[in-house]
């Protein structure tokens, strides 16, 4: 790294991790031993499974002293879910193979890396900085996997509004008021591009769906109902359709295929015009399935390759932390002074839905690179791909990723959401009602959704702007019109009939049935993922996982129509009404004869779903979870309405029936297939107020607002009753993500502060000399004990105990540590108050150098100034339930303890926190 690209001082920007390292490197060791060269670390190969576990605890080779200290999950036996590390690609056997160099160079849209300013700069550098700014200290950018604090992210913006809106200048009026629409101009651009990206997908996933068929001879690049648009029934525009081509004879009462001159099957086209209909099926079938485990296949190596975590680098990462933290040819510093490390997980970022993520994100962790570009456009391209598989899985919950992504890209340009990232989550829940509003065409219910599922920090500043996003969004998708309908979704309804009071007894069932259907099938997804797909051979070879769950399901769904088609057009058809005229397979006419084969036909198509979605939801490449949900409830709710329908028939003068006064058709099994769609979804995902407004928009009708209600209230009731976390709360702890859940009451009994206390923790004594070489041997020793997100208490000696002065996390030390490199034996100070700022260099210093002149009243050697001098204090006696809500109310990162005379006790760490919360869980009967 150049001299130029160097930090400058206490606020300059992240340097590279290499330049880091070998500042770092330079300190020296502890041990007089230096090798002639050091040999590199042992490569492991990389875990290619749920990311982010704690690796073993490792002690220091015997030439680099005493042991490290273990952990305080590893002394109090706590599992070793919030601890995580961030995974690296191992020297010779990487997770993913050279392709990842070449992606991520052909993927870098800017090709030169834009500089980036100091996190704190903007603030600590005014010139008469607000005391609570001052006494918080100066934070550097975060590490991945790494925890934010929101405090001092207020406390940083609350200072930069005081400083804007201090002046009364007309100047500075319009510079406050052009801040106030920076929010605003951010979400309305969120709200457009994700409406255009959404279109695109839309787009793409039809063709590639049609493309397994057959082509279009008029145009290749249009799908079906494009090819054909003539072929739509006239009273029901909104109904898709796709080839319906069977076996004769196999399935009663199945649509007939429509009729498209222009579209020309692949069966035709490979069998020749003289061949039989089973060498034609036969053909159709194979070329049915090579497309579907090509688009499949394609979806998975783009995951794979190009979004795994180890191929993620940013300067704002920990230098120390690198899997290349190792001595050069330039240096002769011990191997044994290095950490060492064992495997690490890989996750793949543009797979699965990633909603689970994006709850852990926008509660407070950081993930560099999940919401990237590169991350991004593979996630887009790839869901496309996959939802064109046919594979049991929705684009739906992917969207809410690819939002996220734009929100996050977008905000980087403004220096308020940039510098802050508090407030940058605030763009990120706006954005995740706007891929709610593209992908249900429900702008409300994705404000909703945001508030009641994602969002981790909703005040009214936020909703109002969610509200606006999801708007824009909406309109732009309106008028983008992907669907060729001129309406949002596929799902829009028209019953002209209304509910009566016996049809609450089979909306009552089907609540049951979505809240037992969801709790077991998420049982079911996490158990087949941990056991099957976690520890089998399935493991490290992802992409044949992906291959054969496509295979079968070519073979499962290829004979049924109803599972042949995707998720979307099959929930379009279960919802739909029995007009005159329309004949899809789902209307019987003739109850007696037709109900039997109807239910049958749906009862099939709704076991292969169920099973298929289990084993689908999980594999490598971007799936949602919300339309393969939909479309089993919706078969439960349509074989129930065909029942009711069927016994009406039968019974049309019984006292139950006497509402219908009658009329033969006052029974609308669509109802039924809406009602059990919602349930299902509900014990799925335990949504419940949000998801009712998404049935009402999605459905355009609000009639029915009681029957929805009820069953998913009911579903969640039963699913709650079985399993207490829904699809995504098994997702997080099947990840190891640290995601503290705010909602979850806990009983703490008998258990007292000291319990979750760490007491052990290193801490920095102002008694001792402490020089840049004693603070980098402690920070290795914090590093090697798996508490990197943690930091150091800065104590002093008074009386009987140590008096708590400040706090000074393992990043900022970093930083400061890399800027004094080059003076080891040079005692450090830790100053409080304004004394930490304004002090001279000493002169003859060496470190100096790489300071520019306009740094020059600061002291590389003086650590104050990185120092929380106010850090969230708790007394030892206090309730369990206080230190919760600190955590949960206020952010923390940490919290100290002190006994009732104020002297230091411990520290609480956010994922040691967590760890406790999470042994306290499986204790609770």
């Amino acid at each position: 790294m150049s001299e130029a690209e160097a930090p400058s001082g206490p606020l300059s920007g992240p340097s590279s991790t290499a330049w880091r390292r070998q500042r770092l490197l330079r300190i020296g060791s502890r041990s007089s031993i230096v090798p002639e060269e050091a040999p590199s670390p042992p490569s492991e190969p990389a875990d290619e499974t749920t990311p982010l576990v704690r690796p073993a605890l490792v002690t220091h080779s015997a030439s680099y002293g005493a042991a490290a200290r273990p952990s305080f999950l590893a002394r109090h036996n706590l599992p070793s879910l919030p601890s995580l590390r961030l995974p690296f690609k191992s020297r010779s056997s990487p997770p993913t193979p050279s392709l990842d160099r070449t992606a991520s160079s052909f993927l870098r849209f800017t090709a030169p890396q834009r500089p980036i300013s100091a996190y704190d700069a903007s603030y600590q550098t005014s010139p008469t900085p607000a005391p609570a700014a001052q006494m918080n200290g100066i934070r550097v950018w975060y590490s991945s996997f790494s925890s934010i604090d929101w405090l001092h992210d207020a406390i940083k913006d609350a200072d930069r509004l005081h400083r804007l809106r201090r002046r009364t200048s007309l100047r500075a009026r319009l510079r406050t008021a052009s801040d106030r629409l920076v929010g605003w101009l951010i979400v309305s651009l969120v709200g457009f591009l994700t409406a255009l990206l959404a279109c695109l997908i839309i787009r793409a996933e039809q063709w590639l769906f049609d493309v397994k068929e057959g082509y279009c001879t008029s145009a290749w690049f249009r799908p079906k109902r494009f090819c054909c648009p003539d072929a739509h029934a006239p009273d029901d525009p909104a109904t898709p359709f796709r080839p319906a081509t069977l076996v004769p004879g196999l399935l009663e009462g199945a649509a007939a295929p429509e009729i498209c001159p222009a579209w020309r099957e692949w069966g035709d086209v490979l069998a020749g015009a003289h061949a039989s209909a089973i060498t034609e099926e036969w053909a159709q079938y194979a070329a049915y399935t090579f497309l579907a485990l090509l688009l499949a296949g394609l979806s998975a190596v783009l995951t794979i390759y190009l979004t795994a975590s180890s191929s993620f680098t940013t300067r704002k990462d920990s230098g120390i932390l690198s899997p290349d933290f190792a001595p050069s040819s330039e240096t002769k510093t011990p191997r044994a002074a290095l950490p060492e490390y064992g495997k690490r997980r890989v996750m793949y970022y543009a797979s699965g839905s990633g909603i689970p993520e994006i709850k852990t994100i926008l509660s407070g962790f950081v993930i560099h690179g999940y919401l990237g570009m590169r991350t991004m456009v593979t996630k887009a391209v790839g869901l496309a791909l996959s939802v064109g598989s046919g594979l049991s899985l929705g684009k739906e919950g992917p969207f809410v990723h690819i939002a996220s992504c734009i929100g996050n890209i977008v905000s980087r340009y403004f220096r308020k959401y940039e510098t802050n990232e508090g407030k940058r989550r605030e763009i990120l829940s706006a954005a995740s009602a706007a891929g709610v509003a593209v992908a249900f065409g429900a702008p409300i219910g994705g404000v909703l959704f945001s508030l009641e599922e994602v969002s981790y920090f909703f005040p009214p500043k936020v909703m109002w702007r969610s509200f606006f996003c999801a708007m824009i969004a909406a309109i732009t998708l309106r008028f983008l019109d992907p669907f060729g309908t001129g309406k949002l979704v596929l799902f829009q309804v028209t019953y002209d009939k209304d509910w009566h009071a016996y049809e609450l007894v089979p909306f009552l069932l089907l609540g049951v049935f979505g809240g037992v259907y969801g709790a077991y099938f998420s049982k079911l997804n996490y158990l087949w993922s941990r056991e099957v797909r976690n520890k089998t051979w399935l493991k490290t070879h992802p992409i044949i996982e992906v291959l054969l769950v496509t295979l079968l399901t070519t073979v499962l769904c290829f004979l049924n129509p109803y599972t042949r088609m995707g998720g979307t057009e099959l929930v379009a058809k279960l919802f739909s009404e029995c007009k005159p005229g329309a004949d899809h397979g789902l209307c019987v006419l003739d109850p007696p004869h037709q109900t039997l084969p109807a239910v049958r036909t749906i009862g099939t198509a709704l076991l292969v779903k169920a099973f298929l979605t289990v084993i689908t939801f999980g594999i490598r490449l971007p799936a949602g979870i919300f339309i393969p949900t939909l479309g089993v409830g919706a078969c439960a709710g349509r074989i129930v309405g065909l029942l009711v329908q069927y016994a009406q028939h039968a019974a049309p003068d019984s006292p139950l029936f006497a509402a219908c006064g009658g009329d033969l058709s006052c029974v609308i099994p669509g109802l039924y297939a809406m009602v059990g769609a919602a349930a299902a979804l509900s014990g799925v995902t335990r949504t419940t107020v949000s998801l009712a407004v998404i049935m009402f928009e999605l459905t355009d009708t609000l009639t029915y607002v009681v029957p929805v209600m009820l069953a998913v209230l009911v579903a969640k009731t039963v699913a709650d009753a079985i399993e207490s976390k829904g699809v995504y709360d098994l997702v997080i702890e099947l990840a190891q993500l640290p995601y503290l859940e705010a909602k979850h009451q806990f009983v703490w009994g008998s258990l007292q502060v000291r319990d979750a206390t760490d007491t052990d923790v290193d801490v920095i004594r102002l008694d001792r000399k402490n020089t840049v070489r004693t603070l980098r041997d402690q920070l290795l020793d914090l590093v090697n004990t798996g508490d990197n997100d943690a930091g150091f208490p800065v104590l002093r000696r008074d009386g009987p105990g140590q008096r708590m002065v400040g706090y000074i996390g393992a990043n900022e030390l970093e930083h400061a540590l890399s800027i004094a490199a080059d003076d080891a034996d040079t005692a450090v100070q830790f100053s409080s108050g304004s004394s930490a700022r304004g002090r001279l260099f000493r002169a003859g210093r060496s470190s100096a150098s790489i300071v520019s002149a306009g740094d020059e009243d600061e002291d590389p050697f003086d650590f104050g100034v990185y120092m929380d001098q106010a850090p969230v204090t708790v007394a030892l006696n206090s309730p369990l339930e206080l230190v919760q809500q600190m955590f949960v109310k206020l952010g923390a990162r940490y919290i100290v303890v002190v006994n009732a005379g104020g002297y230091y006790e411990g520290v609480i760490h956010k994922k040691a926190w967590l760890a406790f919360l999470s042994e306290l869980e499986h204790k609770e009967p």
